[in-house]
């Protein structure tokens, strides 16, 4: 917002100064507050086009840059940075804009309607979701609702992987849970199977409602229902866990009815028409060395069962007929070598391989007491995400799994997450929020509300900690359009904790509510109300609730 004012200033300057401007610079916060509120790069960027000496051009900018009343100082650092010192009028501007906005605010549409399908989660339906899936989540969703309140026309998606061997290990489990609730004995429970307590759940529910019947079925009628009873009952238990966590999805997509809708079939007829397919071995592979990958795939093998890899393609080129110009895929760490095989599949095809975008979220490492909570789906030993929210709560789940980069292992320390004091960020940010809710209610009880706020009131905004929260306020645009091109979600809990951080020591040393100052009274008013607004929009980005009471 600032940054792109002061942008238009000095291309304005360089116009009327006759100064070539082809190269890209910047406008940044310095690192240090003694060197301004915002520097630029630019003109030792424009220097050498301009064949002059980066500080002999910054001189010439700053003698006009001077005489903008916006600027309380201008002046050049180091080897030829221009330093900007913005007045307190500036601020009061820019604040107005904010204000007037409202629930608008650090909306746009630099997103400018493309089409983005975001998959996330996609986990096998042949469990209850853990905090790996809901570290996926979190960041997924919240990456979903930076795109699109910046213009982007985003969905999300999950896909159902229901077919496959995993399937047919289910409903093996349930029919030996079944067995042993008919008094069978079936000894060891086979290392393959599933373990978890949720299969035993399964088929005491399966059990209650059809009794004997199952066994009266043929193997393959019995199998089969196994399958679908099981799968429709763990889809609606991931669903109602994924609402719980607060994240919808927009399409559900299942392997099964694409293998039906013949999709695959007709992967396979496009890469054979390509003429990037071979017979090895009574098997069809992929040619895909040749597009770039390090080994090529088998498509199928030679009992006739096709490969993971196929279904998977088919459902992508889904997602391209769909009209979705940009594909994210949002996997765990385990996924690394799916990229060069699909990658390669996109160039054999003639699609632009850049269309998809696969981001890696590292491991997530539960602790409890400091001791490190090992996990196993199979052995049944399993922390669901209904487990984590059950105990830290929603908000602080979302919170912790947003808080750290994709790239970055994630350690979920659980005695943190529950604390009630200022150690726990989420408890900080929150509290913060319900302070100012309290600021608000005690002003409308004193009567020191107004029913409108005046633009008159801004010329009392002048002191440092005032300027700065305004300044704060004026990132969220920009940082919104970072974070969505970037994907990078974790830059809101940065920005959450940092204007906190100025809303609790602004508190400490300013008195907000005074009936003997009632227009100072409502301009801090009219600061803190428009900081507790930008901080809900900042809150149901995350998807994290705003409370007005703690």
């Amino acid at each position: 917002m600032i940054k792109e004012i002061i942008h238009a200033h000095l291309l304005e300057t360089l116009d009327k100064l006759g100064i070539f401007h082809e190269k890209e610079f910047s406008v940044e916060i310095p690192n240090m507050v003694e060197h301004g509120d915002y520097s630029t790069n630019c003109a030792m960027i424009l220097a050498k086009e301009n064949k002059k000496a980066p500080k002999a051009l910054a001189e010439d900018l700053i003698k006009t840059l001077k005489k903008n009343k916006d600027y309380k100082k201008v002046e050049i650092a180091g080897p030829g940075f221009i330093n900007f010192y913005l007045s307190a009028a500036f601020f009061q501007r820019i604040f107005w804009e904010i204000y007037k906005t409202g629930v608008n605010f650090s909306s746009s549409d630099s997103g400018k309607g493309e089409k983005i399908l975001i998959e996330f989660i996609s986990a096998n339906p042949t469990g209850p979701l853990n905090i790996v899936n809901a570290r996926a989540a979190a960041f997924g969703d919240t990456l979903y609702r930076v795109m699109n309140r910046v213009g982007y026309a985003p969905a999300r998606e999950f896909y159902i992987n229901d077919a496959g061997n995993q399937v047919d290990i289910l409903a093996e489990s349930l029919e030996l849970r079944l067995r042993e609730l008919h008094g069978e004995n079936i000894g060891e429970f086979p290392y393959e199977a599933y373990h978890g307590e949720y299969v035993k759940h399964l088929a005491q529910k399966l059990n209650a409602t059809e009794g004997v019947r199952v066994f009266m079925m043929t193997e393959k009628d019995r199998m089969e229902h196994l399958k679908e009873f099981a799968l429709a009952e763990i889809l609606e238990m991931q669903r109602n866990s994924l609402e719980r966590f607060d994240v919808v999805f927009d399409g559900w997509v299942s392997e099964k009815t694409l293998r039906a809708e013949g999709v695959v079939e007709e992967v396979l007829s496009y890469l054979t028409e390509a003429d990037c397919t071979f017979e090895k071995d009574d098997a069809i592979w992929f040619a895909s060395t040749n597009f770039g990958d390090d080994k090529d795939r088998v498509l199928m093998k030679s009992d006739g069962s096709i490969t993971y890899f196929v279904p998977d393609l088919a459902y992508h080129l889904t997602k391209i007929q769909r009209g979705f110009t940009t594909l994210i895929d949002i996997f765990g760490p385990d996924h690394h070598g799916y990229v060069p095989r699909i990658k390669a599949a996109f160039r054999a095809l003639g699609y632009d391989e850049d269309m998809l975008e696969i981001i890696f979220l590292q491991q997530v490492n539960l602790f409890e007491s400091g001791e490190r909570v090992k996990m196993s789906k199979r052995a049944g030993k399993i922390v669901t995400m209904d487990d984590l929210i059950s105990v830290v709560g929603k908000d602080a789940a979302r919170y912790f799994f947003i808080a750290r980069k994709a790239n970055a292992h994630l350690n979920f320390d659980l005695e943190l997450a529950m604390q009630q004091n200022n150690e726990n960020p989420v408890y900080y940010c929150q509290y913060a929020h319900a302070r100012i809710c309290s600021i608000i209610k005690k002003a409308k009880k004193e009567k020191i509300w107004p029913k409108h706020f005046k633009k008159e009131f801004l010329s009392k905004l002048n002191k440092t900690e005032e300027l700065a929260i305004i300044q704060k306020l004026s990132d969220l645009p920009e940082l919104l359009t970072l974070i969505a091109i970037h994907r990078e979600p974790h830059r809101l809990t940065t920005y959450l904790e940092e204007l906190s951080a100025m809303v609790h020591k602004y508190y400490a040393r300013y008195k907000i509510v005074s009936p003997k100052s009632k227009d100072l009274s409502r301009a801090r008013l009219m600061l803190l109300d428009t900081v507790k607004k930008t901080m809900v929009i900042v809150f149901d980005l995350m998807g994290i609730s705003a409370p007005e009471k703690m």
